[in-house]
């Protein structure tokens, strides 16, 4: 193997204002990258009046669809922004699921819809391991694991944002309005990551060693393959609870008789749970490492969603929710965070692909196995206990993790 696949990132001669710039732009991708994830929880009951002959089933057909995307773009866009640079990589991912996004305003049936959705979530998925590769070589290595998880606020956030405008949108306007508006990114944050991102993996890091002498099977190499997996397998752990509560609570809360406007109250609370999460999870992975943090913070979030089956009062589901929002986005910010810091940079693009990949099965599975459940007449309860039962199993795998990674640094 070349020694040029060890050269260092060309983040090294990257000024400090540029770095701070390039992070903010990633940042803001990152929000609209959050609010198109989101944004079709808090139209699937305007959906089912579209007379499009959806059902709970299909409704978690459609959800899965866009998840269905994110894992293929981010097995593809990790190695691509390994190979080609992450500059290019980032840049077209958000103009593809910007432009999709749009589109989805203006579909005329439910195929169209959700084939739109699914090629939108290809540009999703790749826009995040992309983004964290960048950000991981333009900032201190001290400074990794906290940037990391606050770089993810920016889903929650997007959530938070989607959820406060289809309260007021959805109910007088309809859905379609919803989906043009994730089009934004196109027209203000596109223009500012085009101007101030730079390149940070050099030309020379891949033209001797080849596109096929890294990748995928490093990862299984043996120093990398229990790691590889266990972080893999949390990560899908993690984003099963995450996005099957980030697609259905809205519809899950309606379920159990609250209105719609309410319902998206709980899906808001959800959200600011998350983008709180990613504050105290960055200063706790600091302090603690992120894989125990992110065990602690999945443990926690199962036992908030396990109160919320006993039905308690309303202000209790807040606070359970708002729980489960810190533990389920905090827990997947920080594995990729434990992910940046554990991997050499060459392979960062790569490890980051691979573990939110893998991950999105996890966001594939949960809204179709939600609404499969609710179909059969499961109830809404089942879809919370099911939802915790993803955090512990993060949490478990989590305490592995946290194991690897200390002895890797020891």
């Amino acid at each position: 193997m070349s020694t040029s696949i060890h050269a260092k990132p060309l983040a090294a001669k990257v000024s400090s204002k540029t770095a701070f710039f390039a992070v903010l732009a990633c940042w803001l991708l990152v929000v609209f990258d959050g609010y198109d994830l989101i944004v079709y929880g808090t139209v699937q009951k305007a959906l089912l009046n579209e007379g499009w002959g959806l059902n709970d089933a299909t409704l978690g057909t459609i959800g899965s669809l866009a998840f269905l995307g994110m894992l293929i773009g981010a097995l593809l866009a990790g190695r691509l922004s390994d190979t080609l640079g992450r500059r290019k990589t980032i840049l077209s991912c958000a103009a593809l699921f910007s432009v999709l996004t749009v589109l989805c305003a203006f579909a005329p049936n439910a195929m169209v819809f959700g084939g739109l959705r699914l090629l939108a979530g290809i540009g999703l998925g790749g826009l995040v391991p992309s983004v964290n590769a960048m950000v991981a070589e333009l900032v201190p290595e001290r400074w990794r694991s906290g940037i990391a998880t606050l770089m993810m606020s920016g889903v929650p956030v997007g959530g938070s944002i989607a959820s406060l405008l289809g309260m007021g949108i959805v109910p007088n306007y309809g859905w379609q309005p919803m989906f043009v508006i994730g089009g934004a990114a196109l027209v203000i944050v596109l223009p500012i990551a085009w101007a101030t991102l730079p390149e940070t993996m050099p030309a020379t890091t891949h033209t001797k060693a080849g596109f096929g002498a890294q990748g995928f099977g490093a990862l299984l190499q043996r120093k990398y393959v229990v790691a590889s997996m266990v972080f893999a397998i949390a990560n899908l752990a993690t984003l099963f609870a995450w996005y099957g509560l980030a697609t259905w609570l809205p519809k899950l809360m309606t379920g159990l008789n609250y209105d719609l406007g309410s319902a998206l109250v709980f899906g808001l609370v959800l959200n600011l749970g998350a983008v709180a999460g990613s504050v105290i999870t960055a200063w706790a992975g600091d302090k603690f490492g992120p894989a125990l943090t992110g065990a602690v913070a999945a443990a926690l979030a199962g036992v908030g969603l396990g109160v919320i089956i006993t039905h308690p009062p309303v202000g209790v589901v807040y606070a359970m929710l708002v729980l489960a929002g810190i533990g389920t986005h905090g827990t997947a910010a920080l594995i990729i965070a434990a992910v940046a810091n554990y991997y050499p940079h060459y392979l960062r693009g790569t490890a980051l692909g691979w573990t939110t990949g893998v991950g999105r099965i996890g966001a594939v599975l949960a809204p179709q196995a939600a609404g499969l459940m609710l179909q059969s007449g499961f109830g809404e309860s089942s879809n919370f206990l099911l939802f915790a039962l993803g955090a512990g199993c993060s949490a478990a795998l989590l305490l592995v993790t946290a194991v690897l990674t200390k002895s890797k640094t020891a």
